[in-house]
């Protein structure tokens, strides 16, 4: 009786999993576009794991934490935050304080490092003097602004 039980909790688990993972998909196809980051279901991690690349040695818990899904053209996709790598909205301000600083502190710079102009930049920026500029678009933005080869589509 015990492991009847145990069975039927188990599937229950499953099927409520498959229901978010099908929900994610379902919810996008009714709103089409939705900004909003929202955190992974867990049944989505499996897909995540293939997504990204994340080796079989990667807690569950470590993808779920830093994937996030949003809507876009009806479509879930799938953000992994890194190092270097951003989910929220790209950066596409022509004028930036922190690279601003950078170059009145280092005039001449041929870079403006990002931790002067934040990840989220579309821009590599250099130091004309002191003043910062643009010196090249760096990163491509999708339909909704985001930085696009951060974001892969759910299958």
């Amino acid at each position: 009786m015990f492991r009847s039980a145990l069975a039927s909790i188990l599937l229950l688990i499953a099927l409520t999993s498959l229901a978010h993972a099908q929900g994610v998909a379902a919810r996008c196809a009714k709103v089409g576009d939705d900004d909003k980051l929202t955190p992974i279901p867990a049944a989505l991690v499996p897909q995540t794991r293939r997504l990204f690349g994340f080796s079989p040695q990667t807690p569950n818990a470590v993808i779920r934490k830093g994937t996030s899904y949003r809507c876009m053209g009806g479509k879930a996709w799938l953000c992994n935050v890194g190092a270097n790598l951003v989910c929220s909205k790209a950066n596409v301000a022509q004028s930036l304080p922190g690279a601003t600083a950078f170059c009145k502190q280092n005039p001449g710079a041929d870079v403006v490092p990002m931790a002067a102009t934040g990840h989220d930049t579309i821009y590599e920026w250099k130091c004309v003097g002191s003043n910062a500029q643009i010196a090249r678009p760096v990163v491509n933005i999708d339909s909704r602004g985001f930085i696009a080869e951060n974001w892969k589509p759910l299958d």
